[in-house]
Formats: C-alpha cells, sequence, structure tokens
C-alpha cells in the first residue's frame, strides 16, 4: 500500500526538519512547505542523505491563496496528503502585553492558527475519501502558562490548541487523527527538547491505533 504524503509546513532547520526526516525514514514521501524556497535547500539535503523522498515548495502561511496553491502543488507532485504536521508560528516579542498593537496581533494570528485551518480544510477532503489520516499541531506551553513578551504567539498557541481539539471532534469519526503536542522549553540539539526527541513523540501519536488515539501530548 502507497504511503500517503507527509506535508510539513512550516520546515525548518530544527523541528520542522526532524520530523520530516522521522517521517521520511518510515518510508513516507516528504513535502517541505516555507515561505522561501532557497533555505530549503540544505533540509532537501539533509533528508536526500537519510534516503527520504523529499521536495521543498513555497507557501506564505499567512496567506491562504499562497498556502492552497503550496497544498495542491506538493500533493500534485508527491501524491495525497496522508500526514499534515502544522509547524508555523511568528516568533515576536511584545515587550508587555499592554503595548501589544491590533495590527501584528491580527497578522501574528493568521500564522499561528488560520493558517492551521486553512491547512487542514485543504487535506481534510482527500483524508476523508480515504478513510484515514493524521494532523498535528506544534503547540506550546505559552498556550496555557503565557508570558507578556511573546503575548502574541501565547494568544495564537492558546487558539491553536483549541483548534486541534475542535478539529479532532469533527474529523475523528472519519478515521482523521488530530493532535497537538505542547512543547513546554526551548528546543535545542542535545538536551531533553532535542528535536529528533520531540519528532519521536509526532511519529508516536501517527502510529497509534485507532481507538487510542490522544488529542495531545505535553512534552516536558
Amino acid at each position: 500500500m502507497k504511503k500517503g504524503t507527509c506535508i510539513v509546513v512550516g520546515a525548518g532547520p530544527g523541528l520542522g526538519l526532524a520530523v520530516a526526516k522521522r517521517f521520511g525514514q518510515e518510508g513516507h514521501p516528504v513535502a517541505l512547505l516555507g515561505r522561501r524556497l532557497e533555505p530549503l535547500e540544505a533540509q532537501l539535503q539533509e533528508l536526500r542523505e537519510a534516503n527520504v523522498h523529499a521536495r521543498a515548495f513555497s507557501a506564505d502561511a499567512s496567506d491562504p491563496g499562497s498556502l492552497i496553491h503550496g497544498l495542491e502543488h506538493a500533493q500534485t507532485a508527491l501524491g495525497k496528503a496522508g500526514i499534515l504536521i502544522y509547524n508555523a508560528a511568528a516568533l515576536r516579542k511584545t515587550g508587555h502585553v499592554l503595548e501589544e498593537r491590533f495590527e501584528n496581533l491580527v497578522e501574528d494570528f493568521k500564522v499561528n492558527v488560520a493558517g492551521a485551518l486553512v491547512a487542514t480544510q485543504q487535506v481534510y477532503p482527500v483524508m476523508k475519501q480515504q478513510g484515514h489520516g493524521t494532523v498535528l499541531l506544534t503547540g506550546g506551553a505559552l498556550a496555557v502558562d503565557p508570558m507578556p513578551l511573546y503575548a502574541s504567539l501565547a494568544i495564537g498557541k492558546a487558539g491553536l490548541r483549541n483548534l486541534a481539539f475542535s478539529l479532532a471532534k469533527e474529523m475523528e469519526p472519519q478515521g482523521i487523527h488530530v493532535a497537538t503536542v505542547t512543547i513546554c522549553g526551548f528546543i535545542q540539539a542535545g538536551t531533553r527538547f532535542d528535536p529528533d526527541r520531540i519528532a519521536e513523540e509526532y511519529w508516536r501519536l501517527h502510529a497509534q491505533p485507532v481507538g487510542t488515539w490522544n488529542h495531545e501530548f505535553v512534552y516536558e
């Protein structure tokens, strides 16, 4: 049976690459989606060296048209989505929550939450038709313990966590597993929060048998 494509939205050299490699080593074609293609070249090379079939596609998570086009292009090139991993986030320091600007909050929300909904909406019909699929959203401790310095991101992670639970309730009856990984620390190689170690939990969630699905894993 052909394995579905693993699409990583918000691919980066840390967790995004680690997750792509973990799923790719299980035989899934991997699509890396990011705003610019050039930074993804080094990741593609590393994946190829690990014998992972991967390609990169341009997609801006804050722009629904760009994101939809990137997802369509990826599935045309590599095959129907079996796994969606939403790893995009707007990492911006605020200073103080009362100094947060309306415009910045709205722009960040597009990446932190709205893009995840758009991406899921695009892969849902394919997964529903197949009768299976996995959607994993990268969350964070700020969702439950916000820091004023990162007020916008904290609001976004709280929204993303809520979105994951809402999507799970709607999509689980269709055989689609939706979960969020709440990462309670700073991702850094060689530590407890090594991206490769965290990526293992994404795979574990994906591999859970039907009937045992978790909708959140708190990595601490």
